[in-house]
């Protein structure tokens, strides 16, 4: 059996903020799912989290699969770890909701190794802050905190990085011998090293090559740091892959987001949750996307799409909204200040102007004229509004939900519709023009004698 548990119980006091630290996102991400994602992706069985402060709002972040201990005061590393005793079983991988940037390579060498004990280092350029890794014979002796090394020791460049993997049993009894002997009076898990050592326990070191991996976030800057990294990866990434991304410094792609080669991102791009964008998609430039699909083809201008589905060959923008619901299908065209939510829009349907369409089934080929809008709340509930193929509806249009217009029906330029309209009817539903003649003058008339 083999688990991660991980630290996310630490108040974060240099971030400022009223928020837990391991909530706060990089790349529309919280990075405690970062670490999360990435211990699944290293293929362990169980995935345990300690937290503490603003547990509650830790906890709404965390999956299901997750479980959850409380650590009810903050006493230390090991004390956090204690928190879990229930937990370790098997090999246990020790990890830190404030250091996203871990790769799933690397904590599977954690699981991987057989001794009783494994600190994961990194030989740094500046060491300043870090404990220091002592060695004798090439064999760590102890973890030496920065500011209790000598002058020799703070000439050491492999740190720990506080990530550790154990047997159990090992972990166990180091727990129940760490003491408080300290001046903070809390109880440090790299005190196990010396406790095991002396218990004729193997204790051994794994070099990560990339330090980024253990930086961890303590304060704002350091989180904007970490945020910059993580998106270089990303975009390494997917430029290794053949995806087109024209101006790398203004464009943002989350981690989870799947972009295939061919696909052309331009500047001020923003791709965030489980989007996907097919071959020849072309996003931007300005747009938002947010667990959308955008299909093979199509192209999404200076728009934000969230939870939305986008076909093949359609366009979407500029200044266009599609919330979460939306589906197009395969050739659709959505124009210039148009808001689509919770409705499916079927081939080649064309709303090109200043459209509201809330709560809708719209037919093929069907054609919404500028100033459109579906009525779907009255108040209490919403309505659905279900048009058929090829109808045409007319510019600055009200359609009041529950109605239904069918095929091939045409609604006339400024009706307000609140019934059903057969199929191949002509439909008005507006007041008839009048026209009363010189009425402007007689009122100009009457104001000039007053």
């Amino acid at each position: 059996m083999n688990k991660a548990l991980i630290l996310a119980g630490g108040l974060g006091k240099r971030m400022n903020s009223p928020r837990p630290k391991v909530v706060h996102e990089i790349l529309g991400k919280p990075l405690i799912n970062w670490v999360i994602d990435a211990a699944i992706a290293a293929g362990v069985d169980e995935i345990g989290v300690v937290i503490g402060y603003g547990a509650d709002e830790v906890r709404d972040k965390l999956p299901n699969t997750v479980k959850v201990y409380i650590q009810r005061r903050q006493l230390g590393t090991a004390d956090a770890v204690k928190s879990a005793m229930d937990f370790l079983d098997g090999r246990v991988v020790i990890l830190y909701g404030d250091a996203p940037l871990v790769r799933s390579i690397t904590i599977k060498r954690l699981i991987d190794s057989e001794s009783d004990m494994s600190v994961l280092t990194s030989n740094v350029k500046t060491p300043k802050g870090y404990g220091r890794i002592v060695k004798e014979k090439g064999k760590i002796s102890e973890i030496v905190e920065d500011c209790d090394a000598s002058d020799e020791e703070l000439k050491i460049r492999e740190i720990n990085s506080g990530m550790y993997s154990f047997e159990s049993d090992a972990l166990k009894y180091a727990l129940l011998n760490i003491k408080a002997n300290n001046k903070k009076g809390e109880y440090y898990l790299t005190d196990a090293v010396n406790i095991l050592l002396k218990n004729r326990k193997t204790v051994d070191t794994i070099e990560v090559e990339d330090e980024t991996e253990i930086l961890g976030a303590n304060s704002q800057k350091e989180l904007a740091d970490l945020s910059q990294i993580a998106q270089k990866r990303i975009l390494d990434g997917l430029m290794n892959d053949g995806v087109t991304i024209e101006d790398p410094s203004s464009t943002f792609i989350g981690p989870d987001a799947q972009i295939a080669a061919g696909a052309i991102l331009k500047p001020f791009t923003f791709i965030y949750g489980k989007s996907k964008v097919a071959f020849n998609a072309i996003i931007g430039p300005q747009a938002t996307l947010k667990n959308t699909y955008v299909g093979e083809k199509s192209a999404v201008l200076r728009s934000d799409c969230d939870d939305a589905i986008i076909g093949k060959e359609c366009s979407v923008g500029p200044f266009s909204r599609l919330r979460p619901g939306t589906r197009l299908e395969n050739g659709v065209k959505i124009g210039n200040f148009v808001e689509v939510k919770n409705s499916h829009l079927f081939r080649k349907v064309k709303a090109q102007h200043l459209t509201y369409l809330g709560d809708a089934n719209i037919g093929e080929e069907t054609n919404v004229g500028a100033g459109t809008i579906t009525c779907n709340y009255d108040g209490v509930k919403k309505s659905k509004t279900l048009i058929g193929k090829h109808a045409f509806i007319g510019s600055n249009s009200a359609l009041v939900a529950p109605v239904e217009i069918g095929e091939r029906a045409l609604i006339a330029a400024g009706s307000v519709i609140t019934e059903n309209v057969p199929a191949y009817a002509l439909a008005f539903g507006r007041a008839r023009q009048k026209n009363k003649k010189e009425w402007v003058l007689k009122k100009m008339e009457e104001s000039h004698e007053e």
